[in-house]
């Protein structure tokens, strides 16, 4: 009977009004963007969240609304904004990058998270497994070991007779170690040997530098994150002046001016947050959605670096690039 009298009303009111009612009784999805980054300065991760919001039929202004967070740089700064951010009654918060996401997590933030982060995400305690998050928080993890060994292989296609690789990590990242050891294999494998330098500050990157250029090694491998990225500009002078050359794993290092990058294309992630997002509007638990590694992996070549410091890269190289950068 419910189901007969239902459909007389539908009948007896246009098509666009009831839509219209539809729409206007679905409270529109509030997301809180949260990132450490400069808000003079973004990333194009936040443009890339947008348009992925967009491609699964949501209007900004109708049925979403965004408020942004910046931390300028500073994840202290963030921690200081959760009170405002949690007035603003969000749905979701989306944690751009490790710093975003310890600053939620320091501030004890119940409400559901979503992350796009370098780290292990369970190495660093933020969920308790991959397939089972187990809390409120999930997302993306930039951590990807296979990578790790791809990149010392193009390496090695570019200079073949490397003997020694300087590796310059963060200590203090989650993972570090599984990172190491899978770079220590995979250099085994292909006849290198490796120097470690860890790094948690502007003193001890004066001291690898120093170290480096005395031993002269033949190539230096950053391990990929949000630290060692501040980090990017001053590797490559560093690699330009003695003509070492650097390779890690995110586009900015190589449009930074070092040699290469071979990694995840960290603008699909955050567009693929958006199904995330969407996701938990509707009803899902972060707890129940496995957190993801990164589908879309991009070679970014900077030709540039390679003429100045004498480098040829082998047409093999040349042709597998995804981009380059003259």
């Amino acid at each position: 009977m419910r189901r007969r009298a239902f459909h007389r009303t539908l009948v007896a009111i246009p098509v666009s009004v009831a839509l219209g009612a539809t729409a206007q009784s679905k409270r529109p999805l509030r997301v809180a963007w949260v990132s450490a980054e400069r808000k003079d300065r973004p990333s194009q991760n936040y443009p890339a969240f947008r348009t992925g919001m967009r491609a699964l039929g949501y209007a900004e202004g109708r049925d979403l609304y965004i408020d942004t967070w910046w931390g300028e740089g500073s994840p202290e700064q963030l921690e200081s904004l959760v009170p405002e951010m949690l007035r603003a009654q969000p749905d979701v918060l989306l944690a751009s990058g490790g710093l975003a996401l310890g600053a939620l997590i320091r501030s004890g933030v119940k409400l559901p998270i979503v992350f796009s982060v370098s780290a292990d995400p369970v190495a660093a305690g933020f969920v308790q497994t991959f397939a089972r998050p187990g809390g409120n928080i999930t997302g993306v993890s930039l951590f990807t070991l296979a990578l790790v060994g791809k990149r010392l292989e193009i390496l090695k296609e570019i200079l073949p007779g490397a003997r020694t690789v300087a590796l310059i990590a963060n200590p203090q990242h989650p993972g570090e170690s599984q990172e190491f050891d899978a770079a220590r294999g995979a250099a085994a494998r292909l006849g290198l040997a490796v120097r470690y330098f860890p790094v948690k500050g502007e003193p001890e990157l004066g001291a690898a530098f120093a170290d480096i250029a005395r031993q002269r090694d033949d190539a230096i491998v950053a391990f990929a994150d949000g630290f060692t990225m501040t980090f990017a500009s001053q590797i490559a002078a560093f690699s330009l002046q003695h003509r070492i050359p650097a390779i890690d794993g995110w586009a900015e290092f190589a449009e930074q001016g070092n040699l290469l990058i071979y990694g995840p294309v960290i603008q699909e992630v955050h567009h693929r947050l958006a199904t995330y997002v969407d996701k938990i509007g509707r009803g899902a638990k972060p707890a129940d959605l496995p957190v993801e590694l990164p589908t879309k992996i991009e070679l970014v070549l900077n030709l540039k670096t390679a003429r100045a410091i004498g480098l040829r890269i082998p047409g093999t190289v040349l042709q597998r690039a995804d981009r380059v950068i003259e």
